[in-house]
């Protein structure tokens, strides 16, 4: 992530969590990760700093981290397929536990037909239960150029970003009843063919899409090299209370994509609970 060459500013707005800071993203593909599925749509670049996936009527692709985390701040820098991908093309980035009953934060982007716009889906897994989508229509080209997709996970909150930019908040409500994701998680990027959950099938003449990774770099604490309950210290900068929370700046930022680029948020889709909405979604309100 780049900054600005402002010196004190910078250090000052790191210090009282102005912004969200990431570790140098030059690493190497392979020293954190490993493709996973489609070795052969699998194209190294830029010596291992930036990964290509690619999806054909064949096979699509994927890769994941060698270790999986308990807290930390997680971000990958992507430029999606364009090329007329319709709604089918799914491009991923997103942790997941990879247990019977998972736990699992997601960016999904939904393709596109040709001048439409993009939508990201985020949606949150606790316990093998969904169901928590949201959408918005991106304010930018993201076939265009890169931006950085972040995860900051701690036990406090999740917060979804886009570039510094919040776009999601999933609070711990834990006390309240709300399930909350406590288990490790391994990080996962995908490209793969969803057509079938979609009214608009790919138009395999536009094959191959290809989707392009960087940042390999991973700031979390590893349950490789400590438990649970170690992740969850202040001593990793993620968990310090400046991140309990998001500070003014960004309240406003989340609030003007929620109400200028949202398009769909499970908590406003009553027909869908008759039961009643989730229990997170009424606290949130109050």
């Amino acid at each position: 992530m780049a900054f600005p060459v402002l010196g004190f500013f910078v250090l000052l707005l790191l210090l009282v969590g102005g912004t969200i800071a990431s570790d140098n993203d030059d690493s190497a593909f392979d020293k954190n990760y490993e493709v996973t599925w489609g070795n052969d749509h699998v194209l190294s670049l830029n010596q291992g700093r930036e990964i290509q996936l690619s999806l054909d009527s064949h096979s699509g692709s994927g890769f994941g981290s060698y270790l999986k985390y308990s807290s930390g701040f997680f971000h990958m820098r992507m430029k999606i397929p364009g090329n007329n991908s319709t709604a089918g093309v799914i491009t991923t980035f997103y942790l997941t536990s990879k247990t019977s009953r998972h736990d699992e934060l997601d960016f999904e982007f939904l393709g596109n037909a040709e001048g439409e716009a993009i939508t990201l889906q985020t949606n949150v897994f606790v316990n093998g239960v969904g169901g928590r989508e949201q959408r918005i229509d991106l304010w930018f080209d993201p076939t265009s150029n890169f931006h950085d997709y972040k995860l900051l996970w701690n036990p406090h909150q999740i917060v979804f970003f886009i570039d510094d930019t919040p776009i999601r908040v999933f609070n711990n409500y834990t006390n309240l009843g709300v399930p909350y994701p406590t288990q490790p998680m391994r990080i996962e990027a995908t490209l793969w063919n969803g057509d079938w959950a979609s009214p608009q099938k790919i138009n395999w003449a536009y094959a191959p899409f290809r989707a392009r990774y960087q940042g390999f770099d991973i700031s979390g604490c590893s349950t490789q090299s400590s438990n649970v309950e170690e992740c969850y210290k202040s001593n990793y900068w993620w968990n310090n209370r400046n991140y309990w929370e998001l500070n003014p700046t960004q309240k406003q930022a989340y609030e003007n994509v929620r109400k200028k680029y949202m398009n769909y948020d499970y908590c406003n889709d009553k027909p869908r609970f008759p039961f009643g909405l989730p229990k997170e979604c009424n606290i949130q309100k109050k």
